[in-house]
């Protein structure tokens, strides 16, 4: 299908190529990336303004998240997901990996266990190491209907009393939405364990067409046993800008958050702050053009794969970015993803960074132009005829 014309545009190749940031840096420019998760749109309006106003201010001192960063995700959490969280349970980190170690960090003893579920996004097995704990991985299920979370696996570990489960919600790299059933099942586990779960739920805002997010909190009990870590980095493109927040609703949750070391909010991003309050405040018209536009390209690469690489196969994400893509009739481990790199000279997340579950798969990342999706396909396909 054509890009349609409403669609975010991207800047041709060789003006992407003058960006700085790791997915741009990382691999010769004969490489095409759809690596990290960074997106070749523009910055939206509200966002670039933003920044663009404090430079010229010369207003590039240090964080002030409170109260502006909580007011401005309760504001979108009650437009977006119909969440009524209160600001004052918003505190500030630095990342969404930080808040996630963080919280380990109190909730667990060292070596205790920290269940996760692979395929998940990489860091997740750095964060429970970084943390003193150890893993305990309980893979997703997988069947005909996609992928979801494997409850009776998950019940038999959490019986183990593991100290911590760190969600991936909506999960990375599989595009899985879990649904509020799964989800109310895993609370239902969680305090029958007495099981805290901290939720990554980074990619919420990137819900595609199609499919419809639940915040973690907003589900009847989980404010007992859960803490929602999240960013505008994913959605709004500001990984490099450094703020996040984490998000209790009881208590003894918060004061979770309380003991998190002092130093902390110095360690935020001043320009993160100012950016993710216009992302969160006047940046929903961008994201609904934004989703539209991921939609088309969803779209798009299925039909390029089912044309050019009939031989992967994959189950289209609900949200993300990200494609998840099953290449085991190229080879085991990461053979596909390497003949992709060193003979179309097209650069794919290895899929056993996603853990051992990942052999035989890549991820790729398809926020970038119809065009260079389109010259990817082409590489790839030639790479392994």
């Amino acid at each position: 299908m054509d890009i349609a014309a409403t669609d975010l545009p991207v800047d041709p190749l060789d003006v992407l190529r003058k960006r700085r940031s790791a997915k741009w840096q990382t691999y010769p420019p004969d490489v095409l990336p759809l690596t990290v998760a960074e997106m070749d749109f523009a910055l939206a309006a509200p966002v670039a303004e933003a920044l663009r106003e404090a430079v010229e201010r010369s207003d590039t001192g240090y964080a002030m998240a409170t109260p502006g960063l909580g007011r401005a995700l309760a504001g979108f959490a009650a437009s977006r997901w119909n969440w009524d969280l209160d600001p004052a349970s918003v505190v500030a980190v630095i990342d969404v990996g930080v808040g996630v170690v963080e919280l380990l960090r109190l909730l667990a003893r060292p070596g205790d266990a920290v269940v996760i579920s692979p395929p998940v996004y990489p860091p997740f097995f750095d964060w429970v190491t970084e943390a003193g704990a150890r893993r305990l991985e309980v893979p997703l299920a997988h069947d005909d209907a996609g992928w979801r979370l494997d409850l009776a696996a998950l019940e038999t570990a959490f019986a183990t009393h593991p100290a911590a489960y760190v969600l991936c919600n909506p999960h990375n790299p599989v595009g899985r939405v879990h649904t509020p059933g799964e989800l109310a099942a895993l609370v239902r586990l969680a305090r029958a364990h007495q099981v805290t779960i901290v939720s990554d739920e980074i990619h919420g805002p990137l819900v595609l067409p199609g499919a419809t997010f639940t915040p973690l909190l907003t589900l009847p009990g989980a404010a007992e046993v859960a803490v929602s870590v999240l960013s505008a980095s994913k959605a709004w493109n500001l990984a490099g800008l450094k703020c996040a927040a984490v998000v209790t609703a009881a208590p003894h949750m918060a004061a979770l958050a309380d003991r998190f070391p002092a130093d902390t909010r110095w360690r935020i991003g001043h320009l993160g702050v100012i950016a993710t309050v216009a992302a969160f405040t006047a940046g929903e018209p961008w994201l609904d053009q934004l989703l539209t536009t991921l939609g088309h390209h969803r779209a798009r690469l299925a039909g390029l794969l089912r044309q050019r690489l009939p031989m992967l196969t994959w189950d289209p994400p609900e949200a993300t970015y990200l494609a998840w893509l099953n290449c085991s009739a190229l080879g085991p481990g990461n053979e596909a993803r390497e003949a992709f790199l060193e003979r179309g000279r097209v650069a794919l997340e290895p899929g056993l960074r996603f853990g051992a579950v990942g052999s035989g798969y890549a991820r790729l990342n398809f926020a970038t132009s119809g065009d260079i999706l389109d010259q990817a396909t082409a590489r790839m396909a030639m790479s392994v005829t």
